[in-house]
This record gives structure tokens, C-alpha cells and sequence, in this order.
């Protein structure tokens, strides 16, 4: 049986808790509103059920995933030794796989859940400020991270080759971009985006094949 601990850390100003499973996930949360959230990226290689998520650290490894409808995740630029601290990226076959990626009395958020955070937070044209961090954004784009949700910049990944215009990674430090699981048309999913150049927790698609920040929010 799979356990889940919640741990208040009272001595921390906004009562932060920390949830652990057996995929050795650790993580602090952070109530807002009615809602708690975990209040940083999900960096997790297993399912609930312990069984392993594939790591993709090469293009091919990540194309091949694609093509399968498999899940698959990395660390940005496949660098885990410069972008651990900013939690792994996964595709939307981890965030959708029915072994679930989050541990027992956790869940990926449906849009509808992220709308209700930003409502919380003055609305989706204002929300961004509070939720992002202090830290890490290029720029004049930090934020104050008065919600204690510590959004990182931890940008993503797409499923194309490399270009012209650089990739398959881009964004570090200019946007983060956390999944839904709520669908949009056939092959994509509503996401939400935090912007070092815009206030607000804008709403956006990515394609299935693309790799994005996770966030889990309590059942």
C-alpha cells in the first residue's frame, strides 16, 4: 500500500508541508485559497504504482517516446546537474498514464483548477506576479511570490529537432509552462504559462509530444 505523509512545518511564515511517497518524491505545498498546491515542480521517475517512467536524455530516445504514446520525461537541456532544482519535464502520456504520476491524495490539475488559483489571486491577468518566484527570471520579470507558489521559469521542451532558431529546449528562464489535464482537439492539452514579460497566468496548448513542468494539487 502506498503511503502519503503530510507534515506541517509550523515554523515556516506560510505553513508549508511536505508530501512523500515511495517514488521518492518530496515536495513542499502550500495552501491557497481552498486549494493546496505543491509549490514546486514535480520531479519524480516513477508512477504511483512504483513502476519507472522512461527517461529520455537524447532526441531519439524522446522521438521515439512520441511516436509510441509512451510517457517520458528529462531535465532541461538533459542537464540534471545545472536544472534539477527546476523539476523534470514530461510528456503528456506521463501526465495522462493510468498509473497516475502523482502519489495517493494527489492529482495533475484540470484547467478548470487553474482558473480557480488565478481567480484566487485577482484573475488570470493578474495572478501571474504572486505566483511567480523571486528569483531566477531574466530581466525585469521576477515576481513577489506573496502566494508562496515559487513558479519557476523552468521553460520546455518541444518534440521538433533542433533548427535554426535553436531547441529542442527553450524558454530557461523567460517562461514556465505546467500541464492540465484538461484535452484540447485531438492531439493537444490546455496548459498555463507564467511570462517574464506578461502578469498574468496566461492559458495556452501544448501538443501531446511536448515536455512541460507538472504541478500537483491535493485531492
Amino acid at each position: 500500500m502506498k503511503i502519503t505523509h503530510i507534515v506541517p512545518l509550523f515554523l515556516l511564515p506560510l505553513l508549508f508541508s511536505m508530501i512523500r511517497n515511495e517514488a521518492a518524491f518530496e515536495a513542499k505545498s502550500i495552501k491557497i485559497g481552498d486549494q493546496e498546491w505543491t509549490a514546486e515542480n514535480l520531479d519524480v521517475a516513477k508512477f504511483r504504482n512504483g513502476d519507472p517512467i522512461p527517461e529520455a536524455s537524447t532526441f531519439e530516445e524522446w522521438e521515439q517516446a512520441c511516436i509510441d504514446g509512451s510517457p517520458a520525461w528529462c531535465y532541461y537541456n538533459n542537464d540534471p546537474v545545472k536544472y534539477k532544482q527546476m523539476g523534470k519535464l514530461y510528456n503528456y502520456w506521463a501526465v495522462s498514464d493510468k498509473r497516475k504520476l502523482a502519489p495517493e491524495g494527489w492529482h495533475v490539475p484540470t484547467d478548470a483548477e487553474w482558473m480557480k488559483l488565478a481567480e484566487h489571486l485577482g484573475g488570470e491577468k493578474l495572478a501571474g506576479k504572486s505566483l511567480k518566484s523571486a528569483k531566477g527570471w531574466k530581466k525585469s520579470g521576477q515576481g513577489s511570490n506573496k502566494s508562496g507558489f515559487n513558479g519557476l521559469p523552468a521553460g520546455y521542451r518541444s518534440h521538433e529537432k533542433p533548427s535554426y532558431y535553436g531547441g529542442p529546449f527553450f524558454d530557461m528562464g523567460a517562461g514556465a509552462y505546467w500541464w492540465s489535464t484538461t484535452r484540447y482537439l485531438v492531439d493537444n492539452s490546455i496548459s498555463r504559462k507564467l511570462s517574464y514579460d506578461h502578469s498574468g497566468l496566461e492559458k495556452t496548448s501544448f501538443v501531446m509530444t511536448a515536455g512541460l513542468s507538472v504541478r500537483l494539487l491535493k485531492d
